[in-house]
């Protein structure tokens, strides 16, 4: 795979995310931004040299860095050959929507505890940004934005520590949507279905709301477990 050389010259303008006091966690916060646009791509190997050299970092940060994502399962070492951004499998997917049908769900499930109407304002801003990049035929935008809508769902948690541990589930989601070929065809369908659950938690519905987070999160992966299965037979 490329190493994405002529790519990295761009991340030179994050080094002022870093400030003085550089750190292996600010190194990989600005990695794991990069590869979920998709700036670094599945199989892409990363090169110690130009990342470093662009960034403005140790060789010993930067693998740290490494380590952080690695442990994330965004990255993986083979040996020999370096570090690269995994490449997912079925199993890898499949297992990403496990865990985001016992989050999720449980969150909105939880909703039904609390007395309406809930803080949907960021959540009611994700439908929109969604919406908005979908009339600029922005696919990568409409992606970009359906899962903020469900990143904003599970913050109605207030939960930090289940913050953290979406924030890199949701990240290796998006090494699953760079192997779609069609973006449009994948993430279009559920716009209108991210409006009916914001619609169904104003109406302070939460155990709808569930119902169809679920058959939604279960579409989802059907349709894209299809993709991947399509793809393996096109490359085999």
């Amino acid at each position: 795979m490329a190493e994405g050389m002529a790519e990295v010259s761009g991340l030179a303008d994050d080094r002022v995310l870093l400030g003085r006091t550089s750190t292996a966690e600010r190194v990989s916060d600005i990695l794991r931004s990069r590869i979920a646009e998709g700036y670094f791509p599945p199989g892409t190997r990363l090169s110690e040299d130009s990342i470093g050299g662009a960034l403005g970092v140790s060789r010993n940060t930067l693998r740290e860095a490494f380590r952080l994502l690695t442990h994330e399962r965004l990255l993986v070492h083979q040996l020999n050959r370096g570090v690269f951004v995994r490449v997912l499998t079925v199993e890898d997917v499949e297992d990403i929507y496990r865990t985001r049908r016992l989050v999720e769900c449980a969150v909105v499930r939880g909703l039904a505890l609390d007395e309406p109407p809930f803080a949907l304002d960021a959540v009611a801003g994700a439908v929109e940004d969604g919406v908005r990049a979908a009339a600029g035929k922005d696919w990568k935008g409409v992606s970009t934005a359906n899962i903020h809508f469900h990143r904003e769902l599970v913050a109605l948690a207030g939960s930090a520590r289940t913050d953290e541990l979406m924030r890199s589930v949701f990240a290796e989601l998006r090494l699953a949507f760079h192997i779609v070929a069609d973006p449009r065809r994948l993430h279009e369908p559920y716009l209108e279905r991210n409006q009916r659950i914001l619609d169904t938690l104003r109406e302070g519905r939460a155990a709808q709301a569930e119902r169809l987070l679920a058959a939604y999160l279960e579409d989802s992966l059907a349709n894209l477990v299809e993709v991947y299965r399509r793809r393996v037979g096109a490359d085999g």
